[in-house]
């Protein structure tokens, strides 16, 4: 299971304008190539208008697969600074194209590194960025007389209460991230008094949000 890493919240879109030009962000989280190629062309043909639909992504848990387009912009001023930033931000599974529309000033190459970059910072504050933390859902299985301490002590920590079920012993599953396992167990069992029986039922992914 891929650890902890950081994506988008969210799609989001901005817009800036520099020397007459617009450049708006569309960013994206995506799981596969196909998503993020699917979604470059739909910004595509939603602005069919404009001078250039730029685009970059990166995908997978080590940047497996990552590209870069400058759509006719001048080689290296618009793909690779969009795609520097996403790799500057550490983030994966992450889709941003730029669309531009120009205003009638030349911006030159560094001009154009710099305002696709910018472009891209804005597009992804729009979006906002997570953390998606691994996080395993522990079961504790306990008796009734048990429940109110268990309950009042967790709720007061850092740990959060999926659910309780009530059926015959109670059932307490928490979100416990994946290397307090051992930890939580631990603070669980002293507090029951080694009464609970405590099992890591599932991993799965909680998301916090970074900016």
């Amino acid at each position: 299971m891929r650890k902890n890493y950081l994506t988008l919240k969210s799609t989001g879109t901005s817009e800036i304008v520099i020397s007459k030009s617009r450049f708006i962000a569309n960013c994206k989280r995506v799981e596969s190539e196909q998503e993020a190629l699917d979604f470059i062309q739909f910004i595509k043909k939603e602005h069919h208008s404009a001078t250039h639909n730029c685009s970059a992504y990166l995908i997978g848990e080590h940047d497996q697969i990552q590209k870069a387009n400058d759509d006719g912009e001048p080689s290296g001023t618009a793909g690779v600074p969009i795609l520097e930033v996403l790799k500057k931000q550490h983030l994966q599974d992450t889709v941003v194209v730029i669309t531009r529309y120009f205003g009638g000033i030349k911006l030159g190459a560094g001009g154009l590194v710099r305002a696709y970059g910018k472009a891209t910072t804005s597009g992804l504050k729009a979006s906002g960025i997570v953390e998606r933390r691994v996080h395993c859902v522990m079961k504790i299985d306990v008796e009734y007389l048990w429940l109110g301490k268990l309950e009042n002590e967790i709720r007061n920590s850092s740990y959060i209460i999926k659910e309780i079920n009530y059926s015959g012993n109670v059932e307490i599953y928490v979100f416990v991230p994946e290397e307090e396992e051992f930890k939580f167990t631990e603070w669980i069992t002293e507090m029951t008094n080694g009464q609970a029986s405590i099992t890591c039922f599932d991993k799965l992914f909680l998301e916090f949000d970074r900016i």
